[in-house]
């Protein structure tokens, strides 16, 4: 972090912000609420807790916002909807409090400082974080769709006046088990509603699916390598500087991998074993489908012999009672009918 005092480097490297996925739902529904054009963003006010190392966003809530599209500077925000919103989230949680605020961005814009500078009226040291909330080309599609950021001053090394600017602070995203059914349940009914293939049997995903989340995970995880390769080439070139934490880092992960370029039998092993759990989802999948329309055509002939029961007259209902009480079956009642209308016609 260049410019920054050794206080302001310990206090900021080991802070990690943790993101609620109701959070990330409140500002996806902001956004989808308010009709903004490509350069107007929405703002909210984070509710959670900072505990000094960890800063716990659990809760967000929307704000009036407005800004000139000419000139970013000029803005308005309401303070006192914010105080008024606060007090009565206080009744119903008072463990959540203003811990920054956050806006769609989706980069930093102008007037980012002095709004952090007004939300330093509800705490000390306001976070702000920016989320992407584009359904395409934007964070969401390569990683996490939020990045947070702090407010520091920042030092020159020629002696000038210091000088307020952003630093980056890393983001995960946690959520509690209630969270995690709730946020799981929402997918399904989005699939559901959307067309995609639905998880009604036994609430599982269809083949398809679980593909098709695979396919964006690896396209994701080629989008993060193409990003370290041109970083490293970069710095090959001189063009950037060498980041020592960054290469340990990568040393790490590269340490963490499995040797199988030059084991050819370790490789071969790992394919059978995926492709014999693969075949196994396959023969599952196909079980449950054979098993669902056994269940339908049981479904179906039972509704039709209901609907034969009701279409008959109280007479053969008694009949047929008389019948099962004696050991008669239906067969039995219905050849001796046939017969008795054969003796019944006329002969020739």
């Amino acid at each position: 972090m260049p410019g920054l005092t050794t206080a302001q480097v310990n206090e900021l490297s080991g802070i990690n912000v943790v993101i609620h996925p109701l959070v990330l739902l409140s500002v996806v529904d902001h956004a989808a609420r308010v009709p903004i054009s490509r350069n107007k963003r929405v703002l909210g006010v984070l509710l959670g807790q900072d505990n000094g190392t960890s800063i716990n966003v659990a809760n967000s809530f929307a704000v009036p916002f407005e800004e000139d599209e000419r000139d970013p500077r000029t803005f308005f925000l309401d303070l006192d909807f914010v105080e008024e919103m606060w007090r009565m989230f206080r009744k119903v949680n008072a463990r959540e409090r203003p811990i920054g605020f956050y806006h769609t961005g989706p980069r930093l814009r102008s007037s980012d400082l002095e709004i952090t500078e007004l939300f330093k009226r509800f705490c000390a040291r306001p976070v702000m974080v920016i989320v992407d909330v584009r359904a395409s080309g934007g964070r969401g599609d390569t990683g996490i769709p939020t990045d947070a950021y702090f407010a520091v001053e920042e030092i020159r090394d020629d002696g000038t006046a210091t000088q307020r600017t952003f630093t980056h602070v890393p983001t995960s995203i946690e959520a509690e088990e209630a969270e995690e059914i709730g946020v799981e349940h929402l997918l399904r009914d989005i699939a559901s509603s959307s067309g995609a293939p639905s998880s009604t049997l036994l609430t599982t995903q269809s083949l398809s699916t679980r593909v098709a989340a695979q396919l964006n995970a690896l396209q994701g995880l080629r989008a993060r390598l193409d990003e370290i390769s041109e970083y490293l080439s970069a710095v090959r070139r001189s063009t950037l500087p060498i980041n020592h934490q960054v290469v340990y880092q990568l040393q790490e992960i590269i340490g963490l991998l499995p040797q199988i370029g030059g084991d050819a039998d370790l490789g071969k092993a790992f394919r059978v074993e995926t492709n014999d759990s693969t075949m196994v989802v396959y023969l599952s999948a196909i079980v449950r489908t054979v098993l669902a329309l056994n269940d339908l055509i049981e479904n179906r002939i039972e509704n039709v012999q209901q609907e034969i029961e009701d279409a008959k007259s109280p007479e053969e209902k008694i009949a047929d009672a008389a019948a099962a009480a004696a050991g008669v079956t239906a067969k039995d009642v219905e050849k001796a009918k046939k017969e008795n209308q054969e003796e019944k016609k006329p002969k020739k």
